[in-house]
């Protein structure tokens, strides 16, 4: 009996230790992770200082990624007590960089300590590239429609490619998928936050509505192959071993993560490898059908200039960005995305010289 009254108390009071050590560490902070300021202006943000007495004294120095960009004041301060401290950012360049606080004490955490700046050149640009992406967002969510109507209108699927729509459903699915898994589930989440700890989830609400209703118009498309006329046409035995090579691409990944041989985020990431690979080739047979036939009917020109505008709007959008931060690096050093709504800009303008110019006077329901 006393025995068991001995490790009560032992861990009653290793339960009181810990509690004590606990709200007895050293806590620093600051007031926002993230600053906004226009070139030549200044603003600023507090250092909070939390149970430091049993640590100081001692001195915080802040690192600037930079230093073109910002400078701050103080750039060093010596702790003594619990305080909130300003700190001046003033804004000497456009672009990105960070502010990090760093402690002389090596037992003293800091890691929430910092601050990404973002200095722009003009307010109104970033407005102005605001409204442009609602806009690509809208014309991109409705560019489906047209060739929906078309083929309700037709009551025909006869001119619209299977291979295309084959490919666009796996990719927007993929696409869903990615978006979806990396704004709701946890466990990715914080994967994500351990691996850019300073970096902000790159998946917005808008990214997921239009994933998915991306993914569920290509469907409804889909649906009426079956229920409308639609001659011979099938998925071509290219595009179904195209479709194998991701299937098995992917499972394979399923089985890796399953295994914790890689985390469920890297299956995400590969979802989004696809997704980019059918993005480059989707159109192609499309295109090329539309050469074998010497004609465009049952393919949408509305769709078409729908998604010209978007893509259009989308590298429009890029470049302003750029101009705005002088974050050229952006299009130049990681030409992906831009590169991709290039491609698609290049393909449109190939379908409408096609539609207009090339196959104008061919009919092909006539023939």
């Amino acid at each position: 009996m006393q025995r068991i009254f001995t490790r009560r108390k032992l861990l009653l009071i290793a339960t009181l230790f810990i509690n004590v050590v606990q709200k007895a560490q050293c806590d620093i902070s600051v007031s926002t992770n993230d600053l906004t300021i226009q070139l030549e202006h200044t603003d600023s943000f507090n250092l909070i200082l939390r149970n430091v007495t049993n640590y100081a004294p001692f001195t915080i120095k802040f690192d600037i990624q930079h230093k073109d960009i910002i400078r701050v004041e103080p750039d060093s301060y010596n702790v003594t007590k619990d305080e909130d401290v300003n700190i001046i950012v003033h804004a000497i360049g456009a672009g990105h960089s960070e502010v990090v606080a760093n402690a002389t004490n090596s037992s003293i955490t800091v890691r929430k300590a910092f601050v990404r700046v973002t200095v722009q050149k003009h307010p109104e640009l970033d407005t102005f590239s605001l409204v442009i992406g609602w806009i690509y967002f809208v014309a991109w969510s409705i560019s489906f429609y047209p060739q929906i109507y078309v083929n309700f209108q037709r009551k025909s699927v006869v001119g619209l490619n299977f291979d295309f729509l084959a490919l666009n459903i796996i990719g927007f699915t993929l696409y869903a998928v990615f978006n979806l898994g990396l704004y709701f589930i946890p466990e990715i989440k914080a994967e994500y936050s351990n691996r850019y700890p300073r970096g902000l989830n790159p998946v917005q609400v808008n990214d997921i509505v239009f994933a998915v209703h991306a993914a569920a118009a290509t469907i409804i498309t889909i649906v009426q192959c079956y229920l409308y006329e639609r001659s011979d046409q099938r998925v071509s035995h290219v595009a179904r071993i195209i479709i194998g090579v991701f299937g098995l691409f992917l499972f394979i990944g399923i089985i890796l993560a399953a295994s914790d041989v890689i985390h469920w985020l890297d299956f995400l990431y590969y979802c989004s490898y696809v997704k980019l690979t059918i993005t480059l080739i989707k159109y192609v047979p499309q295109a090329y059908m539309n050469y074998k036939r010497q004609s465009t009917v049952g393919w949408s020109i509305g769709n078409i200039f729908l998604d010209f505008t978007g893509g259009i709007l989308s590298m429009l959008q890029m470049i302003i960005i750029s101009y705005n931060y002088d974050d050229w690096v952006s299009i130049f050093g990681d030409p992906t995305k831009f590169g991709l709504g290039l491609f698609s800009v290049v393909f449109d303008i190939f379908f409408i010289v096609q539609h207009y110019v090339l196959y104008r006077h061919t009919n092909y329901e006539e023939q």
